[in-house]
């Protein structure tokens, strides 16, 4: 399947046989691709992705133009802003976090 383009999906493999989920059509290639389901992603989600990266790489660039080293370490280590840092942590009883697990896995 050609990385970037469009497709839509016009079928879906109801087959438990079949590695793969989907039909893809991409009108560009002219041609239908089987593909997984781990292999779909929704433009909004890709869009979302690249408008972070490009937001990060913008910090990045504002932080090496300044010769602000602290926020490009801030940056380039992943840390949490200081308000979250600070933060006290809530201790949860044994109870709660059974209970929070269970909610998450029924979901």
């Amino acid at each position: 399947m050609p990385v970037g383009e469009y497709g839509y999906i016009i079928a879906y493999d109801r087959n438990n046989d079949s590695a793969f989920d989907y039909i893809i059509r991409v009108p560009n290639a002219n041609r239908q691709y089987y593909v997984p389901a781990s292999d779909v992603e929704l433009e909004e989600v890709l869009l979302e992705l690249e408008a972070d990266r490009i937001g990060r790489e913008a910090l990045i660039d504002y932080a090496l133009a300044t010769h602000n080293a602290e926020l490009f370490k801030r940056i380039m280590n992943g840390e949490l802003d200081e308000t979250e840092e600070e933060a006290p942590r809530e201790v949860q009883s044994r109870e709660e976090f059974i209970r929070l697990v269970n909610l998450k896995a029924w979901i």
